[in-house]
């Protein structure tokens, strides 16, 4: 089962969330790794180099897997609770939305130079033509603070998962790990 049920999700979409969840955790502890770092610190422009490719890369993913949601059917709710579920969906647009800020305050970031990003020695993504004062320090800032604000919904959601397997006993954490035969 490539494509999602009205019971569960296919494995194209389990595929593409758990990629960007390794990827999004990965690109975080890089994020903290590398500010850390000096100018001198024999890997300071290498570690740089890998969060924007890797960064650029997840950006792909997020448009294919934006493309994918909205060309299969969505699955049903497990629970009941209208207002849990309202509360889910919002969490996970916001999730969306700090995922675009993050990706073009970084891409802000890292053009405002006028250079273009190579993405793992194979191609160029150009940079816009216009910049503005201040646009790294200011973009650097937006940058940091909407991955903080990612991580901490991220938490929130895994913590809804456990508390659905867990407390409730349903298979929402489930339909995200395994595919399910059709009902």
């Amino acid at each position: 089962m490539f494509k999602n049920s009205k019971t569960g999700y296919g494995l194209v979409a389990i595929l593409l969330h758990w990629l960007m969840a390794l990827t999004i955790f990965g690109l975080f502890g890089l994020g903290l790794y590398m500010v850390e770092l000096t100018y001198y610190d024999s890997w300071y422009k290498g570690s740089l180099d890998l969060h924007k490719s890797i960064g650029l890369s997840l950006a792909a993913v997020f448009v294919f897997r934006l493309l994918w949601r909205r060309f299969n059917v969505k699955p049903n709710p497990i629970g009941t609770n209208t207002q849990l579920n309202q509360l889910a969906q919002t969490a996970h647009i916001l999730m969306y939305l700090f995922l675009v800020i993050i990706m073009v305050s970084g891409y802000l970031i890292s053009t405002a130079d006028g250079r273009p990003i190579e993405v793992f020695g194979l191609f160029y993504v150009k940079a816009i033509d216009f910049t503005f004062d201040s646009q790294a320090d200011i973009a650097g800032q937006i940058h940091y603070y909407s991955a903080c604000l990612l991580i901490g919904f991220v938490v929130l959601h895994i913590l809804g998962a456990l508390k659905h397997h867990f407390i409730d006993k349903d298979k929402t954490l489930i339909r995200m790990i395994k595919l399910q035969k059709e009902a």
